[in-house]
């Protein structure tokens, strides 16, 4: 990466926030010593681009680089390759998935520390199910376990292999759901927002064994299983509700408010309400909607391709992105919420996919259209990022 560019283009002060702001997450606002001077959570995208490669990747990657090392020593040949696998190719997620630490003041580090970890639980495991020979819904149950364990201070790793030849990690799993679980435990919020997390992981992790078991049972399974929230979550078709619950976004949210503070019960509704569905259902949609061409010749899951056609895909994602901006009207640092949103889009629009593909790219302009001046500065700086 050429850092140079980015530090020349941010490096004027005045571009940094500076003013004392109270410590109230009613009122959106943080305050957060750096090296004796005070900043507060970013709302701007220069900021936040700037607060991104200076106190959020250096982070990140030395993280990746000790779960990297661990991976590199599993003994059992599949497993380390997949674990290997896991890291190499979606280290972005963990990267894209710290932004949250921004809002963790004094403990960016272990919110950093955290996500990173359950961040790769996620990866590892999709990939184990993904290249799996099984299509065993016991197998994944057990192994989605370890997305629950994480998030249960105390709790005991349990045997995730239980329902594979393939088992021994050398304690990679378990080491992973314990570094999330000493993280959890230290967080003065933890208790208020234990049931949130919790119902969010559940979601998650219901997705992942109903879209891995034969093909055949996957829709059926999936309806059978919206049915019982459709009437919670109405104006959501089946397929965009398993969207909205594969993303880690709202659980990484969570845990960054939790790391300073507790958090009575009405924010905690906030919070989820903010992030699921709609949030979470945008990220993942544009996931789908750039893996396109690689599922439809793998013969994937995709969620994007249950739109009737590419006209109906384009206005549900723009419903879905404007009403994911009305659902954090009234989060705390609202403004960062939306340029996390902006984000989003950029992020995933500038991927390389997008770009080499003639048809999805023509679709990726008119997000960025819709996404305005933000979108387009971050996808501007994402191009850049992925070119260095």
């Amino acid at each position: 990466m050429n850092r140079s560019v980015t530090k020349k283009r941010i490096s004027d002060p005045s571009l940094y926030p500076c003013c004392l702001l109270r410590n109230n997450i009613t009122s959106g606002r943080r305050k957060m010593i750096k090296g004796g001077t005070i900043v507060s959570v970013p709302t701007k995208p220069w900021t936040l681009m700037y607060r991104i490669y200076r106190d959020v990747l250096p982070d990140v990657h030395r993280e990746l680089e000790r779960w990297k090392a661990k991976a590199g020593n599993i003994p059992n040949d599949e497993l380390r390759k997949q674990a290997l696998a896991s890291i190499r190719t979606k280290a972005f997620h963990c990267e894209g998935g710290a932004v949250y630490s921004l809002l963790a003041n004094e403990r960016r580090a272990d919110v950093i520390r955290f996500i990173v970890a359950y961040q790769t639980i996620s990866d590892y495991l999709d990939n184990l199910c993904d290249r799996s020979t099984s299509q065993d819904e016991k197998d994944f149950r057990a192994l989605h376990e370890a997305m629950l364990h994480a998030l249960t201070p105390g709790a005991e790793p349990s045997e995730y292999y239980r329902y594979r030849d393939d088992r021994d990690d050398g304690g990679y799993l378990a080491a992973l759901v314990t570094t999330c679980q000493r993280v959890l435990e230290t967080l003065p919020g933890f208790n208020d927002i234990r049931d949130a997390v919790h119902e969010l992981a559940s979601y998650y992790c219901d997705l992942q064994v109903y879209k891995h078991v034969e093909t055949e049972r996957r829709v059926p399974l999936l309806e059978s299983w919206f049915n019982n929230y459709k009437d919670k979550y109405p104006g959501l078709t089946w397929y965009e509700f398993s969207a909205c619950a594969g993303s880690t976004l709202g659980v990484f949210c969570f845990v960054a408010y939790a790391a300073n503070q507790s958090l009575r019960e009405e924010e905690v509704k906030r919070l989820i309400d903010g992030y699921f569905p709609w949030v979470q259902g945008l990220h993942i949609l544009l996931d789908y909607f750039i893996d396109q061409e690689e599922d439809r010749v793998g013969g994937d899951l995709n969620f994007v391709f249950y739109y009737k056609d590419k006209e109906t895909m384009v206005e549900r994602l723009k419903h879905i992105k404007e009403k994911a901006i009305e659902s954090i009207q009234t989060l705390p640092d609202k403004k960062f919420h939306y340029l996390i949103n902006k984000g989003l889009l950029a992020i995933y629009l500038s991927d390389k996919k997008v770009q080499e593909n003639e048809e999805i790219k023509k679709m990726a302009r008119q997000f960025i259209r819709f996404g305005g001046l933000p979108t387009l500065l971050f996808y501007w700086n994402s191009w850049m990022f992925r070119k260095a």
